[in-house]
């Protein structure tokens, strides 16, 4: 098992990775269409994604808890 201490990382690591993932085969098949030789594109435009993706979010989630500690009532 990974250290409690790397939570953070492993968070974001996995969060990226879904969203770039998911998101990357959506907008391929919106942009194209399924064509030939769709899971290839797919796969290029996840890596391209995922590149952007992992380091954003290490920056937005800090961001957005502070966000949501302020918009959430306590009790």
């Amino acid at each position: 098992m990974i250290p409690q201490k790397y939570e953070f990382f492993v968070f974001t690591f996995l969060m990226s990775l879904c969203m770039s993932f998911f998101m990357s085969g959506v907008i391929t098949f919106i942009n194209i269409g399924l064509v030939e030789g769709f899971a290839g594109l797919w796969i290029e435009a996840f890596i391209k994604a995922f590149v952007v993706a992992y380091p954003t979010i290490m920056i937005v989630v800090p961001q957005v808890r502070r966000v949501v500690k302020l918009v959430v009532r306590q009790g």
